[in-house]
């Protein structure tokens, strides 16, 4: 049986934006992750050359 459509049924436009929204931050999230953990690891590199 499905479930009645609703604001909490996945199919409803707050739910669409929500989820692109999510979507959305954890891109931005990982990308500067990643940016910081490549500074960090050039930062790493640079201070272990002689």
């Amino acid at each position: 049986m499905a479930p009645p459509p609703g604001l909490y049924s996945g199919t409803s436009t707050l739910a669409l934006v929500a989820r692109a929204s999510a979507f959305g931050l954890g891109l931005i999230y990982g990308n500067i992750k990643l940016k910081a953990l490549k500074h960090k690891f050039a930062m790493l590199c640079l201070a272990s050359k002689p």
